[in-house]
């Protein structure tokens, strides 16, 4: 593998790159399983797309982070949240264990949190960690560009393995000319289709970029209202309190209670473990991805 430099922790977002696995290959039509008929498709391009990272941000700490269950702090805010999601496929349902299996397999902690999303557990650790060293998150959701600092990149999955767009506090800004803080405004006002929360009905992307641009923030409008066109003005003021529970809704939360340990994060293979667990899955080319010598 790569060699960093200096330490560098790679947070994954499992969730994240578990259904972009699993829509990859499924897609095509065939699922990969084992002789007993178990399904692996999203485990095999899990680890793909994993191990590319790997290679490619040569981290010396990594952890991944999932959600625990459809229940969340935001669905008790707003009950219609994410409410437009259809189930899991049943052919990636038994995959959600063994994908945490092969993590736990590779010495990778499992984090989660009750109440909470992954989206939180990478802030929250984000937030804690970037004080002693640099921070990648690993993710191909767009939400996390409100995490980026001097020290916490926003790694972006583009269609593919191994294609990055790698956010910055200043490539965030030549592309969007947006800070990470106000990429939280931006949704407040436009709302979120795929998490199924409005923003101010009527403000789409382009309107909502242009008042955070040139307000700042959603204090600076509100502070401006009588400066904006009739139509954007009551379009606000109708939707106030929807307005300030988007923002909510699409700010992740950095201070969440979570047990991590630094030291129980450092990528180190045991390679009998790794070679167990592809062998029991029938993926013996993953474990020479590794360079570790299948038996």
């Amino acid at each position: 593998m790569t060699e960093s430099k200096e330490e560098t922790l790679l947070l994954v977002d499992g969730m994240a790159l578990m259904f972009r696995a699993y829509y990859a290959s499924a897609v095509t039509g065939y699922i990969r399983r084992t002789k007993a008929g178990l399904p692996t498709n999203a485990v095999y391009g899990f680890m793909r797309y994993f191990l590319d990272a790997v290679e490619k941000f040569g981290p010396t700490h990594v952890a991944c982070c999932w959600d625990l269950g459809s229940k969340t702090f935001r669905t008790a805010q707003y009950p219609a949240y994410k409410g437009n999601r259809s189930e899991a496929p049943d052919d990636l349902i038994p995959q959600f264990s063994v994908i945490r299996e092969v993590m736990d397999s590779l010495g990778v902690p499992n984090i989660s949190s009750e109440g909470y999303e992954a989206d939180d557990c990478i802030g929250t650790l984000a937030a804690q960690f970037s004080r002693e060293m640099n921070v990648v998150v690993l993710t191909g959701d767009h939400d996390m560009l409100q995490l980026v600092n001097e020290r916490t990149s926003i790694a972006i999955m583009k269609k593919g393995y191994g294609n990055y767009f790698v956010y910055t506090p200043q490539s965030l800004f030549e592309e969007r000319q947006l800070t990470p803080a106000q990429i939280i405004d931006v949704k407040g006002l436009m709302g979120d289709p795929s998490d199924n929360y409005p923003g101010v009905r009527g403000i789409g992307e382009k309107t909502a970029l242009k008042l955070v641009q040139e307000y700042e923030n959603v204090e600076g409008i509100l502070a401006n209202l009588d400066k904006l066109s009739k139509g954007i003005r009551t379009k606000i003021e109708t939707d106030l309190e929807m307005l300030h529970l988007s923002r909510d809704l699409a700010s992740i939360r950095c201070d969440i209670a979570l047990e991590c340990d630094l030291r129980s994060c450092r990528w180190e293979l045991n390679h009998s473990v790794v070679v167990a667990k592809f062998e029991e899955l029938e993926m013996k080319s993953v474990c020479s991805w590794m360079g570790v010598q299948a038996l």
